[in-house]
């Protein structure tokens, strides 16, 4: 069982607060990918995309929720923006998690919502060398190419070793640490 600070990391509750969806596909704005791209250099895989998130993606290889992308390793630089519903968004924060120790991954950047009540963020918070909480929510795009805004921020976390280029990269967004 992962713990943090001692105590054990709780299970992820329901978001009593807000309804989803249920549509997990929420593009990226370019913007914050090349932010990403400045920090890894080049983004080797994407896990949680599909082909119209590749068109700004880029990355090497990437996996749609079709391609089981959670039975399979993760190699290299890794953007991950996760599918955000229960029970997948906690699997895919537990996957990249799991593949940093291994050395499968060498570095990442996760953009997820900042729920802070959460079992997978405070997993997420607890593992990641950095962090953004963003100042002002992330205007991402639907599957139909619309503008929406979620109900709450957005934090990205960082796993790998180059602390100072994330920083003076992300700080234009938000608070770093």
């Amino acid at each position: 069982m992962r713990t943090l600070f001692g105590e054990p990391i709780p299970t992820p509750r329901a978001n009593h607060r807000a309804k989803g969806t249920g549509n997990n596909n929420w593009y990226t704005p370019a913007r914050y990918i090349e932010a990403a791209r400045t920090v890894l250099g080049e983004i080797d895989l994407d896990p949680a995309s599909d082909a119209r998130g590749q068109s700004v993606v880029q990355a090497k290889q990437f996996f749609t929720l079709a391609d089981h992308s959670l039975l399979r390793p993760w190699h290299g630089r890794i953007w991950l923006n996760p599918p955000y519903s229960r029970g997948l968004i906690d699997r895919f924060v537990g996957h990249l998690v799991g593949e940093i120790p291994s050395g499968n991954v060498s570095s990442a950047i996760m953009l997820t919502h900042a729920f802070s009540d959460t079992g997978w963020f405070h997993l997420a918070l607890n593992d990641c060398a950095a962090f953004c909480f963003t100042l002002g929510r992330i205007r991402f795009e639907n599957a139909l190419g619309e503008k929406c805004t979620p109900t709450q921020g957005q934090a990205f976390f960082y796993f790998g070793s180059d602390i100072q280029r994330f920083s003076k990269v992300f700080q234009q967004y938000g608070f770093v640490r």
